[in-house]
């Protein structure tokens, strides 16, 4: 049979969030790192990249674009990461109106320089057709 206590006060009619709170605080606190992971990887990637692409005498303008893109990739997809990780924390973990008001706000700042970050780098707005 199981050990774990709360497994057993769930199963045996007790309150869920004993359950899924534990889980909610690991799998935010795995996307965090993902995100955190994400973002790291990409900048040390794209200093390696410009680094290398730079002693072959490539155009620096070119390089500068083509380093800043893959910056700028690596940030998009390392924010979303965090943003899920506030979502999941705040739903499952924290759910009150002081914590709901954070996200949103977090969500807010994210959405911008996620929207800002798109414009940069593919230099048009979102909804307008690729050319």
């Amino acid at each position: 049979m199981h050990t774990n206590k709360r497994w057993q006060a769930c199963h045996n009619g007790g309150n869920m969030s004993e359950v899924v709170k534990p889980i909610a605080e690991w799998g935010a606190a795995i996307m965090e790192v993902l995100g955190i992971f994400i973002i790291a990887v990409f900048a040390i990637y794209a200093l390696i990249y410009g680094a290398i692409r730079l002693l072959k005498q490539d155009k620096t303008e070119s390089l500068f674009l083509q380093v800043r893109q893959s910056l700028g990739r690596g940030i998009l997809l390392g924010l979303e990461f965090l943003v899920a990780a506030d979502i999941i924390y705040t739903v499952a973990v924290e759910l009150t109106f002081k914590r709901v008001g954070i996200l949103a706000i977090i969500v807010l700042i994210r959405t911008f320089l996620s929207f800002s970050l798109e414009v940069e780098l593919t230099g048009r707005w979102p909804w307008q057709k690729k050319k």
